[in-house]
């Protein structure tokens, strides 16, 4: 263990204070107890797997689910996933602090973002690559919850590329909704995180 933490904190930078942020490490096998090394254990989420094929329903009413494809949806999709997952510290860095407009470039990224009118509420993203569509990122705004809308644009994200099966991570509240949609739990993955104070800190 030894070992893997020094390299964990020359790759990450905890020890030299020049960088920022928290990290967060997932590992699909068992984990010995990273709390001395400056970890704190977040959970153990299940790793969710659905075969490829079917169709999605459609979207509740009153949602209108767009691709994301230039700088003012990424900024939409932005602020969604933001305000969804409680990121007030990256909120407060301003647009373009937690994506770049260069993942409008990368083929393998897909995003969508779920309106109500001209307000975005709900989003997802997928990365398709080694023949998986992996969703990530499923976020709802707090005021848009309980109506359906996180399961549609995971309908969406899922079905990227609807000839592949398709792998996310989950919450054990979120786990309901994905099973609903055909997803079988696999195993669970062990999360840990860890700020970076940074000089000045």
């Amino acid at each position: 263990m030894d070992e893997v933490g020094a390299a964990l904190n020359a790759f990450y930078g905890f020890t030299t204070r020049a960088t920022t942020g928290t990290v967060y490490l997932f590992s699909p096998w068992p984990t010995p107890d990273l709390r001395p090394h400056g970890w704190t254990l977040l959970d153990y989420q299940p790793l969710m797997l659905r075969p490829p094929g079917g169709g999605a329903p459609s979207p509740p009413p009153g949602l209108r689910i767009e691709e994301v494809r230039d700088q003012a949806s990424l900024r939409a999709f932005e602020a969604t996933i933001v305000r969804g997952f409680g990121l007030p510290e990256v909120e407060r860095q301003g647009p373009g602090a937690a994506f770049s407009a260069d993942i409008l470039s990368d083929d393998r990224q897909r995003m969508w973002v779920g309106w109500e009118s001209e307000r975005p509420v709900s989003a997802a993203a997928t990365f398709t690559e080694a023949g998986i569509n992996d969703v990530t990122l499923v976020a709802t705004v707090p005021e848009a919850r309980g109506r359906g809308y996180g399961a549609a644009l995971t309908w969406r994200a899922t079905l990227a590329n609807p000839t592949l099966p398709t792998l996310l991570l989950a919450t054990d509240a979120g786990r309901p909704v994905y099973e609903r949609l055909g997803y079988l739990a696999l195993f669970r993955f062990a999360l840990w995180s860890r700020d970076r104070a940074g000089r000045g800190s």
